[in-house]
């Protein structure tokens, strides 16, 4: 049976609060397990008003702290902004207050570039993606050998267990580096539109599951593809919810423009050009939307079409209510309390 997982971004709905952003993705998580979800991840923003979840760590330990079984992990802690060390000393925290929990999932976005800026004032240059998992790799397996900058140095608490890593991805590239390293795969549908994103992820994951090198972390291959999600019991109002992901996947003003997730009535208030919704339609081929009854087999003729074991959706939909609705329809769509 398919497996599925929840991306949070802590988002701000009309009407909240940051903080009740934040309290909204722990009860999303407690809904999430307690509907049998296989694991919740929450994402790493800077700079976008409508997205609270600016540290991944942090609300991962308010997380784990409140809830007893769900996997929790980032989706991902952005390589290009952090030291080796950093991360696996945070991660290694996370797993020794939860061991057997926690997902260390790694991307390499560099966000715009007053972000980067921001966030790497110091650095001379970003090493590289492989380089950097190399090193956390070693200093998570306390194998820092041959790494001139860690060899002799530990990522305390040193303990006896290690998170499971993922790579995010939208390349073949990066399946065959996951692949190398022993890594989940993670493919991500939702990052950016293109026609043929779809025949990419196929490939991506055909590379990895021929390629995969079993690894302290994984015995064998393990692929996970994420979309944006919008649904609901009738086909109608899953399209209502699909209309303010829409009107959000504009970025304009690098989502700058819009300092909260967008209603449905914003939604269809909003005053589109011609050159938007050209955008939307090509947006939609990052996107699940519609009735539980479609998307029930989008979804599953998206993980038979990437031969994917799981799929972890990203439900960007107005209203923290209506996003644990989702989590409710799919559970029994998917029979997950059974799995």
């Amino acid at each position: 049976m398919l497996e599925l997982g929840i991306l949070d971004y802590a988002q701000l709905d009309e009407g909240a609060t940051p903080r009740q952003a934040l309290q909204g993705s722990v009860e999303l998580a407690q809904t999430a397990e307690e509907l049998g979800f296989k694991r919740f991840w929450v994402a790493e923003h800077h700079n976008v008003p409508a997205f609270a979840s600016s540290s991944p760590e942090l609300l991962m330990m308010q997380i784990l702290n409140q809830t007893s079984t769900i996997r929790v992990g980032s989706g991902g802690v952005m390589l290009p902004h952090y030291a080796s060390l950093k991360v696996a000393e945070n991660f290694r925290m996370l797993e020794g207050f939860h061991p057997g929990r926690v997902d260390l999932g790694l991307g390499n976005t560099k966000g715009t570039p007053e972000v980067y800026t921001a966030l790497n004032e110091l650095k001379e240059r970003f090493k590289g993606d492989q380089e950097a998992i190399e090193e956390i790799i070693g200093l998570l397996t306390d194998d820092v050998e041959g790494d001139p900058l860690h060899e002799g140095m530990t990522a305390n608490p040193k303990i006896d267990t290690i998170p499971k890593m993922w790579l995010l991805s939208s390349s073949v590239r990066s399946a065959r580096v996951a692949a190398k390293l022993g890594l989940g795969y993670v493919f991500g549908l939702f990052p950016y539109a293109s026609k043929d994103r779809l025949e990419v992820g196929i490939e991506a994951s055909k590379v990895y599951r021929e390629e995969f090198q079993p690894s302290a972390f994984l015995d064998e291959p393990r692929v996970i593809v994420a979309p944006f999600l919008a649904v609901a019991e009738s086909e109608e109002e899953g399209m209502e919810y699909a209309q303010a992901l829409d009107l959000w996947l504009l970025g304009k003003d690098n989502f700058g423009e819009l300092a909260q997730f967008p209603s449905i009535e914003t939604a269809k208030n909003y005053d589109y050009s011609d050159v938007d919704k050209k955008k939307i339609e090509n947006n939609r081929i990052r996107s699940v939307v519609g009735g539980i009854d479609s998307v029930t087999a989008q979804l599953n003729d998206i993980a038979d079409k990437m031969a994917a074991d799981e799929i972890l959706l990203v439900p960007l939909m107005p209203g923290l209510e209506a996003r644990k609705e989702a989590l409710r329809l799919l559970s029994k769509a998917f029979n997950l309390k059974e799995n």
